[in-house]
């Protein structure tokens, strides 16, 4: 997509702002009509909390309420993997519907289009977090620092999520249909999920899965809110999930802007 010159020449940096804004109003006044996406990145994290804690809990570490302490900080973190899958299956469904054509015959800044589209997908995964913060609480998890560490324990996830929602736009430009988005997304995130410490610690597991475990980029985040919202070391954790998030969108953002740029 190239970008349109607007009257009187190219749009500053103010437009642009002003038109990633209305795209990414334009996006979530359709989550706002389709609740069901909301429900799609919070439902599923609930589940998973009422299967761990109150199911395999007492197995895993003999009392459920000492495990409901681990593991909700994990499923804090395991909502972004579900909710950031939303950017790309997006991008990937505007560009089959004809919406993609129309936004080129706008006078607007080419990459306001992806950018409102994170913006928006941000909005959703903060508000999946807090629901989600919410519903532990009301089931028995207590946070143990402050309500400083407790924003921050948020922020560090939500960044990941906005790295994850980078990656996922990337397939979604990359990927031909919607359907292929959504399991290319899918099996992406299974090591991530299920490779790292959101359920068990990685000193339970053999010594070579506890090494990659412990180098998942989802165990430091995950060790990172936990760290901030039950206390104990905190330092290193957080600087390790920030650095991952930094890195993946360093990576991605770039990839998928010439992906958008290149397809559109």
């Amino acid at each position: 997509m190239s970008v349109t010159a607007a009257v009187g020449g190219l749009p500053g940096t103010r437009q642009a702002v002003g038109h990633t804004l209305a795209v990414t109003r334009r996006n979530l006044r359709k989550v706002l009509s389709s609740p069901g996406q909301i429900l799609d990145a919070t439902l599923m994290p609930l589940v998973f909390a009422l299967i761990f804690v109150y199911v395999f809990g007492g197995a895993i570490s003999g009392s459920n309420a000492a495990y409901r302490q681990y593991v909700m900080p994990g499923i804090m973190a395991l909502t972004t993997t579900i909710a950031s899958r939303t950017a790309g299956i997006s991008l990937n469904a505007d560009f089959h519907n004809g919406v993609m054509d129309r936004f080129r015959t706008l006078p607007m800044t080419a990459w306001a289009v992806l950018a409102g589209r994170i913006v928006a997908d941000t909005a959703r995964m903060l508000v999946s977090l807090l629901v989600v913060f919410a519903f532990a609480v009301l089931i028995g998890f207590r946070v143990h620092t402050g309500p400083l560490q407790a924003a921050a324990a948020i922020g560090v996830i939500l960044l990941y999520g906005v790295a994850l929602a980078w990656l996922h736009a990337l397939i979604g430009l990359a990927a031909r249909s919607p359907e292929t988005v959504q399991s290319v997304g899918m099996l992406a995130m299974v090591p991530l999920q299920f490779g790292s410490s959101i359920f068990v610690a990685p000193d339970t597991m053999p010594g070579w899965l506890g090494v990659l475990v412990e180098h998942n980029p989802m165990s430091s985040v995950v060790d990172a809110a936990r760290a901030l919202l039950t206390g104990g070391a905190t330092a290193t954790d957080v600087i390790a999930a920030l650095a991952w998030s930094l890195a993946l969108i360093a990576v991605t953002a770039p990839l998928a802007a010439h992906r958008f740029a290149k397809r559109s």
